[in-house]
């Protein structure tokens, strides 16, 4: 048997009165007006994009010719790296590929890693190619990269003088890179400052959106 609660007794109402209208809210402030409009509906949103998804990047300088030039603009892809960094990598795509086009930070290290303008020193990103992946041994033999003992197929590359190096193991964690202009001077890579950590790796960006969009050469 179930025991019915009492209800609350209705308020009287007397003929002829009407409740007063119930109060208008409170005026929204236009400090969180301010807030719940640009920083959670516009800003956050952008911040998510292009700091784990992807953003614009434009290539500046010489180094990557004739592949790429002075202003074209790429699609940074992010995504690849804070995968990699969680341990969610798909299997069976590993990150970075031989011959991604990356964009990074030099090893802090580095006598070039820095670099100051208008009076602010910071590090600025770099744009290189992915040669050699943790575990290969890269060398460079009369102007030839060899990768693992065997002569690497560069078509990407221009002609010029690569100075010999001896063999150098890629540690686990990092990449070695280097630009496509092979110009003497053209570009400072991993022949001077050794393998990238991948920590600073900001990501691939394959894909030229402007000029003549497409995927870049490998």
């Amino acid at each position: 048997m179930k025991a019915r609660a009492p209800r609350p007794p209705r308020p009287a109402t007397l003929p002829g009165v009407t409740a007063p209208p119930p109060a208008p809210p409170a005026p929204v402030s236009p400090g969180r007006s301010f807030w719940r409009t640009w920083v959670l509906g516009a800003l956050l949103p952008i911040y998510l994009l292009t700091t784990f998804l992807g953003t614009i990047a434009r290539v500046d300088g010489d180094s990557m010719n004739p592949t790429l030039h002075n202003g074209d603009v790429l699609l940074l892809v992010k995504a690849p790296r804070w995968l990699h960094a969680w341990g969610l990598t798909p299997t069976g795509q590993p990150y970075p590929r031989r011959g991604d086009v990356l964009i990074f930070k030099a090893p802090e290290g580095s006598e070039y890693a820095y670099e100051t303008e208008y009076g602010l020193r910071h590090r600025p990103y770099n744009i290189k190619r992915a040669v050699a992946l943790p575990g290969d041994t890269v060398a460079i033999t009369d102007g030839t990269l060899i990768l693992n003992g065997r002569p690497l197929t560069e078509p990407y590359a221009s002609e010029g003088f690569v100075q010999d190096q001896p063999p150098l193991t890629v540690p686990a964690g990092h990449v070695w890179v280097i630009g496509d202009n092979r110009q003497q001077g053209s570009s400072l890579d991993s022949r001077v400052y050794g393998p990238v950590s991948l920590r600073d790796v900001a990501g691939p960006a394959n894909l030229r959106l402007w000029p003549r969009p497409g995927l870049v050469s490998r």
